[in-house]
């Protein structure tokens, strides 16, 4: 019998979620047919940095290199005024998850064309350009997605599981779905200058936040030797105003920038948006990223929050086709992305009234105050937690459940030495500190992990012997004093290396 479905997964629009949605599921030998409509990567720099958590979903993804190779080491952000006063420094301390340095700066375009790349290795990706998705229609075995091409109105339907909506804010699968996108959008405009550099200035490399109540700017320096500024436009003001390069070029000398040091590549205009979608799912369709969000750019978290959807939709789509997981369980996908993507939102319209001189004098004042010497990194920087999801026991500041793992340089009993991540390979894994997980489960507990197709791995010290065959050796001596900081002897991994359970709250499935 003819297999009645010409690929797994549907992923509609092939921009930064897209290409990692189909990065994720070719990983594990899903199959996806990709509808984009435009056959060039939008030209313009959108995004404009990356952290280590995205750094670490690219390594597992296998194109951590490649991407390496055309984004920049981010040394700081700093909030200023124009009198040269600066109001808050964000210094980038070092990772605990495997990447160096922390944060990176990025052009888009290049990145993008990077990760395509990568993805054009795997023959379970098939891109079709130029065809826009003009219906889904779902029952309960799988979407039938029709796409039209509009320069001869011809139009071919494809028969799928499941399908990705990746199609950006005005999502055609959103309107598609019938889902509502509730939010704000604030009515100032700004303009946004792509410019290529020509010679250094002093702190070029820091990412700079000028705060003012009339002209706040983001100034910050891109890979690839570009660099950009971000102004609102004052009232009265409109694009006609900076309609040519003449009329752009006295916002960049009010900040001290000339022809000497950049040449302007290319403007454009925006609005901040803080929108969000009532529901990310609807039966077998999924939005991921702008689709599912928007929210402003003082966090520089818009694309990476898309593509951490992506990659959290990615795996657990690919388990369920393969059988290794329920189908319930994508249910854990809009519950867990959500709060993070809600979290990431609220920072930025709280960096946003910093940058914008919006704070109460107390609150400034706050800000200004030295943090105590035990205080928790700032939000920005701090190491991702859920906040809800495929999840055993609580979530909460004295808790492992929820945490990445860090990723410190391990061995293993071959002598084989790498990143954590490398030796664990893709499936659920449980750790023991000196000690095997496995005889710490009951039996019913055993059998649920190992349905789950689960690894049992003692952690052992440098100056100690393995005594199994599948252990490793904490190199750098990070996992013993990350364990035992919350008390835990064991704990469960998921494939995206978050703990889902830990012996101090039972280390039975998370259902």
């Amino acid at each position: 019998m003819k297999d009645p479905y010409d690929a797994d997964v549907a992923i509609v629009g092939y921009g930064p979620s897209g290409v990692v949605a189909a990065l994720t599921l070719a990983k594990y030998g899903i199959s996806a047919v990709v509808f984009e409509r435009h056959r060039d990567i939008y030209p313009r720099a959108r995004a404009v940095t990356v952290n280590d958590w995205t750094m670490r979903i690219f390594q597992n993804l296998g194109v951590d290199e490649p991407v390496l190779k055309c984004i920049d080491p981010q040394r700081a952000l700093r909030w200023m005024r124009y009198d040269g006063t600066e109001i808050m420094r964000i210094e980038h301390p070092p990772s605990t998850l495997g990447i160096k340095p922390r944060f990176f700066n990025i052009y888009q375009p290049t990145m993008e064309a990077t990760l395509r790349e990568c993805a054009a290795r795997h023959a379970e990706i098939e891109v079709r350009f130029g065809l826009e998705v003009v219906s889904l229609e779902q029952d309960e075995a799988g979407v039938t997605v029709t796409a039209r091409d509009p320069a001869t109105g011809t139009q071919e339907s494809t028969r799928v599981r499941y399908a990705i909506g990746c199609d950006g804010g005005s999502s055609a699968t959103r309107n598609a779905l019938g889902v509502k996108l509730l939010g704000d959008t604030l009515d100032v405009l700004w303009i946004v200058i792509d410019c290529r550099v020509k010679r250094w200035w002093p702190d070029r490399n820091l990412l700079t936040f000028w705060s003012d109540k009339e002209r706040p700017v983001v100034d910050i320096a891109l890979s690839g030797g570009n660099h950009r500024w971000e102004l609102p436009l004052k009232p009265g003001e409109t694009e006609a105003d900076f309609a040519a390069q003449e009329q752009v070029w006295p916002l960049l000398k009010a900040l001290g920038v000339n022809e000497d040091d950049v040449e302007i590549h290319q403007h454009a205009f925006y609005r901040h948006h803080t929108r969000m979608a009532d529901q990310w799912r609807v039966g077998r369709v999924f939005l991921a990223g702008d689709a599912a969000h928007l929210m402003p750019p003082w966090a520089g978290a818009g694309m990476q929050t898309g593509m951490r959807d992506a990659f959290d939709l990615g795996w657990k789509l690919a388990g369920v086709i393969n059988g290794t997981l329920p189908e319930p369980f994508l249910d854990t996908y809009e519950t867990e992305r959500r709060p993070n993507a809600v979290f990431y939102t609220q920072l930025a319209v709280e960096l946003g009234r910093i940058i914008k001189q919006e704070l109460s004098e107390e609150e400034q004042a706050a800000l200004n105050a030295p943090p105590p010497a035990d205080a928790p990194e700032p939000p920005l920087i701090a190491p991702p937690v859920l906040a809800a999801g495929w999840l055993r026991g609580p979530v909460a500041h004295d808790s492992i459940v929820g945490r990445m793992v860090p990723q410190p340089v391990v061995g293993d009993t071959r002598g084989v030495m790498a990143r954590l991540d490398e030796l664990l390979g893709d499936r659920f894994v449980l750790l023991g500190d000196d000690v095997d997980p496995a005889t710490l489960l009951s039996a019913s507990e055993k059998e649920a992990w190992d349905k789950l197709g689960a690894r049992y791995i003692a952690v052992r010290q440098q100056d100690q012997h393995t005594r199994g065959t599948d252990e490793l050796i904490d190199l750098d001596g990070v996992l013993r004093p990350w364990l035992r900081k919350y008390g835990a002897r064991a704990v469960a991994l998921r494939p995206d290396r978050f703990v889902a359970a830990a012996d101090v709250s039972g280390l039975s499935v998370p259902v």
